[in-house]
Parts: C-alpha cells; sequence; structure tokens
C-alpha cells in the first residue's frame, strides 16, 4: 500500500543534478450497484452504476535543477474534478502545482497546490490497492495550497510544518488559514513506518496517524486512524488494510473501516463499517482491480432494489489503470 509521502524531506547529502521526469496515466471503470441505486456511493470518484467511465487521464512532470525543483501535475475526468471541487473549468486540471528550494540536506521549502499529507490514500489510482476509497479519505482533506517546511531530523525522522489555504482551496478571501503539520519516523529496516499528520484551523481541526507494517516479502498490515472536530462537532474513521502479493503479478487488499459521523459533522449523519476486498492483476504497464465492496450503516442511509431505505449496500467494480 503506498503511503503519501509528499510532505518528507529530501535528506540526500548531494543536490541533484538537471533532471525531468514524467508520469503518464490512464484510469477507468465500471461499476454495478447491487440494488441498481448510483445514490448508494457516498464516497467520492465512483458515482455512477452500470456505466463505463474515465476516472481520469493524467501528466505529472517533475524538474529537478540543483537546489530548485518542481512539479506540475495535470488531470482530465471526474476524478479530477471531483478532487479540485472549489474549482471550475480549466482550473480542476491542475492536481498540483509547486515548486521546492532544498539550501542543505536538512531543510526543504515548498510553496504551491500539492497533495495532502493526511491519510495514506492518494487521488491517483496507480498509487492505491483498492479502486474505490475510504470514507476517511472523501471527508479529510485532499489538497493544501500554501507554504511549508520539511525538516530531517536524523535517521528515519522527519517533520514538516506549514501554512495554507482553508483545507481545499487554492484562493480564498478568508483570513483564516490552516496550520499543517508531520512528523514520521520510522525502524531502521523500514518495516514499520509512522507518520503522525495534523490540520487544523478556525473551529476545524484533524489528527490522523498511518502506520506501515511489512510482515513479510508477501504481507504487510497498513492502518489510517483520523479524529476530526468541525465547530464542535466530531467525526472519525479507523481504516485496516490486509495486503498479500502471492506472486509479482497477483496481489490482494481487504480494506476494512469503521466511520463515525453521528453528530453529523460532515453531514452524513450515521456510523458505516465497510468492506471493500480488491485484487491487483498486473499486465505489464496495465493493472486490472477487481473488487467487491459492502457498507453497512447504523441507519437506514442506503435504497434496495424497490426504491425502500435500508442500511446495507454493497457494489462490484472492475477497474482498468495504464500507467507509461
Amino acid at each position: 500500500m503506498s503511503l503519501l509521502s509528499n510532505a518528507q524531506s529530501d535528506t540526500s547529502a548531494k543536490a541533484p543534478e538537471a533532471a525531468t521526469s514524467y508520469t503518464i496515466y490512464f484510469d477507468g471503470y465500471y461499476k454495478s450497484d447491487f440494488s441498481k441505486q448510483s445514490t448508494n456511493n457516498k464516497t467520492s470518484f465512483t458515482n455512477s452504476n452500470q456505466s463505463l467511465q474515465l476516472g481520469m487521464a493524467s501528466i505529472k512532470i517533475d524538474r529537478t535543477n540543483g537546489k530548485f525543483a518542481g512539479t506540475l501535475d495535470l488531470g482530465l475526468g471526474k476524478r479530477a474534478e471531483e478532487f479540485s471541487y472549489h474549482d471550475n473549468g480549466v482550473a480542476t486540471i491542475f492536481k498540483q502545482a509547486f515548486i521546492s528550494y532544498a539550501p542543505n540536506s536538512t531543510f526543504k521549502f515548498t510553496a504551491g497546490k500539492w497533495a495532502t499529507h493526511v491519510g495514506i490514500e492518494l487521488l491517483d489510482a496507480y498509487s492505491n490497492r483498492n479502486y474505490s476509497i475510504s470514507y476517511g479519505f472523501t471527508y479529510g482533506p485532499f489538497f493544501h495550497t500554501g507554504i511549508r517546511a520539511d525538516i530531517a531530523l536524523g535517521g528515519k525522522s522527519t517533520m514538516m510544518i506549514g501554512v495554507a489555504q482553508p483545507t481545499d482551496f487554492v484562493s480564498s478571501s478568508s483570513p483564516d488559514k490552516m496550520v499543517i503539520a508531520q512528523f514520521s519516523t520510522g525502524t531502521k529496516d523500514d518495516k514499520l513506518k509512522a507518520f503522525l499528520n495534523y490540520q487544523g484551523g478556525k473551529d476545524k481541526s484533524q489528527f490522523n496517524l498511518v502506520l506501515n507494517g511489512v510482515v513479510t516479502s508477501q504481507f504487510g498490515i497498513n492502518y489510517d486512524g483520523t479524529v476530526a472536530t468541525i465547530a464542535g462537532a466530531n467525526w472519525s474513521s479507523n481504516a485496516l488494510y490486509v495486503n498479500y502479493d502471492p506472486t509479482a503479478k497477483v496481489g490482494f487488499t481487504w480494506r476494512t473501516e469503521f466511520f463515525d459521523d453521528t453528530k453529523s459533522a460532515v453531514g452524513v449523519g450515521t456510523s458505516i463499517f465497510q468492506n471493500t476486498f480488491s485484487a491487483n492483476i498486473h499486465f505489464a504497464k496495465l493493472t486490472l482491480i477487481p473488487e467487491l465492496r459492502f457498507d453497512n450503516a447504523k441507519d437506514k442511509i442506503f435504497i434496495n432494489n424497490n426504491s425502500h431505505l435500508n442500511p446495507y449496500a454493497g457494489n462490484f467494480l472492475l477497474a482498468a489503470v495504464y500507467k507509461f
């Protein structure tokens, strides 16, 4: 499982020479809700039923030149549009756009728009083993726009601190800004990594813990836990990811999550227990992801075949991800 590491410092002792790299990928999917209801989807990026959908076409350009670096990350499709949901038109294609300056091997300063450091999941489908996403990622931040400093503390430990616009805004007239922070560390053999993440501002705060554990070369366990407060109301998410890779070409992931919004901090108004079973089948640059998902809510928020409310929902999804 890929962990968010964009907030970690570059601890290399030698400044990189000028270089440019490109990452290009496409993804699409077909999803069938067992009750044939698209409204049963309560998380982002898979809001459809019984139709082929383009998730996103994306190109990311990374350029380094001595102590300076820059990233321009562009995307087209529903996934990019929902990621930049406060923007309209051409602005939605800019997933990330930032520049960095590293005066030495200990400090790095970054300014612009970048993917959040909070949580384990990412926007780009190739970076996740489940295609559908968790409630924790849906209701947590997607990105930040501002300035941050990454600091290497020695060994495997780093920290980040920064100031950003209100969550998921590129620009805002609000004088209230967000403080963002991260502390990360790990064991010498990298078999256990920990990321303690934070964002907070007026009437809003979020604490997040990500743990990445490697048990064997074929088996790993990850944890992503969040507690957040919005205007005095709390929501939380606790997700466990169990990964098993019997071969280099086939892998399996079970994600189980308990999401609690009984105080309606983000408008869901109930708690939900969801389980997602995904396979990753690799054919060179193509990955197929067949997926089964089941959501069980405390209250009747889903719709069944007879158009009646009930607490259960499920779907089958088949996604294809092609990465150059």
